[in-house]
């Protein structure tokens, strides 16, 4: 057991949270002092994590209509909310890097023009700039460390952190429709930022921590770790499953979105430690009036053993294919050896989906995406050179199968 009544904890069901972590030893339950090993921390966490709001459910939903893309017309843009409109020309400066500044008009017309379908936000559940990033002076970019399953991040927000994101996100959603795009989300079930034995108590870790983590066989003081993040979410526990599916209804019902991209959705599947495609989150998906009815894409991996599952998640899944992302990209640098098997990526995968009854548009055919290189990355490097981060190359994939056309670098 992890409770701590000393540690306020966020509500896992809040639909709006208020402010950011503040990180100090209080946020903690075991002291950073070596000589007081084993005591319980009983300073109040109270002043330095983010608060639960209560919020307004209502909005004019009115001729909100769900565009419903068939899937084999479907062309998704992954975008970042400040990414893509922090120095987005045209657009009031008071709008950049927010909600209302992705539905802003110039944008709109910008996504329209480039005939895609669909936008997939990378993560917009509230999450939190880790420990780790904040003593490098660093931030929580990319939003991979989800803490509010039903809370849209505050920081996008150009209206205020007490409710006002959550009508600045579904304005948005009601926008995008308008405009023939779909909403679809990146979302991060399989880990939270309360980390490993000795991250902090924030929320679940102090509710029910045997719940909700997946704790080591006759070692439960330690975590299970698929993620390479500290901690893997109990998909085997009908509470992990509840809040989960509970979050995924309330999205598509009161958010309006039209799916989810599931990161390291292997992690899901792992009922004891082996990925099993029949696993109960699978199966109650599939019989879910509602989360059956949208589009569901996997991250067909993970890090743990047996992970690489493409082409092994059930009927009503669309996946990301590595292997189509591996063949084209050898396929552009001449890797004549590899032609075989880029034809078979280029007409659909049969390989992989056909004897399981699955149609082309299982397979989310990509190249690049936020993991590892750009695609001008791809025909400017043919290594990696990650210094700006501060991790000086020891992060990221450096198998890359890139080419840099002669030279390292812009040319």
């Amino acid at each position: 057991l992890r409770f701590n009544a000393h540690k306020l904890l966020i509500d896992p069901y809040a639909r709006a949270i208020e402010g950011q972590m503040i990180w100090d030893e209080a946020v903690f339950s075991y002291h950073f002092d070596r000589k007081k090993e084993g005591q319980l921390n009983t300073q109040d966490s109270k002043d330095y994590v983010p608060k639960g709001v209560v919020v307004s459910p209502y909005f004019s939903w009115q001729e909100d209509r769900h565009p419903r893309t068939p899937w084999h017309q479907t062309v998704i843009y992954e975008v970042h909310v400040k990414g893509l409109t922090a120095q987005f020309p045209d657009l009031d400066p008071e709008l950049r890097g927010t909600y209302a500044g992705l539905s802003a008009p110039p944008v709109v017309d910008y996504l329209t023009k480039l005939g895609i379908t669909a936008i997939e936000l990378l993560p917009v559940h509230q999450f939190i700039h880790s420990h780790a990033l904040v003593q490098k002076g660093l931030r929580n970019y990319w939003g991979y460390d989800s803490i509010g399953f039903f809370a849209p991040h505050n920081e996008y927000s150009s209206l205020g952190q007490r409710g006002q994101q959550v009508q600045e996100f579904k304005q948005m959603v009601k926008t995008m429709h308008a405009a023939g795009i779909e909403v679809i989300l990146d979302v991060v079930y399989n880990h939270t930022p309360e980390g490993n034995h000795l991250g902090p108590t924030l929320s679940l870790r102090g509710l029910d921590n045997a719940a909700y983590y997946r704790l080591v066989e006759g070692n439960p003081q330690y975590y299970r770790d698929y993620t390479g993040t500290g901690n893997s979410l109990n998909m085997r526990h009908p509470h992990t499953l509840q809040l989960i599916m509970d979050s995924l209804r309330y999205w598509i019902l009161e958010m309006h979105v039209d799916g989810f991209r599931f990161d390291l959705a292997a992690t899901l599947a792992r009922s004891l430690h082996e990925v099993d495609r029949l696993s109960a989150f699978f199966d109650l998906v599939q019989q879910d009036p509602v989360i059956s009815q949208v589009k569901l894409i996997a991250e067909p991996w993970d890090l743990g053993d047996g992970g690489y599952q493409v082409g092994n998640f059930p009927a009503l899944w669309s996946e990301w294919n590595g292997r189509f992302r591996d063949a084209t990209r050898d396929f552009w640098r001449g890797m004549d050896q590899q032609l075989g098997d880029f034809a078979y990526r280029f007409t659909g995968s049969s390989d992989l989906y056909a004897n399981t009854g699955r149609r082309p548009y299982a397979s989310i055919n990509f190249i690049t995406c936020h993991d590892g290189f750009t695609m001008r990355d791809l025909v400017s490097y043919n290594d990696k050179h990650n210094q700006a981060n501060g991790e000086d190359g020891r992060d990221g994939e450096s198998n890359n199968r890139s080419w840099n056309c002669g030279t390292e670098g812009d040319s």
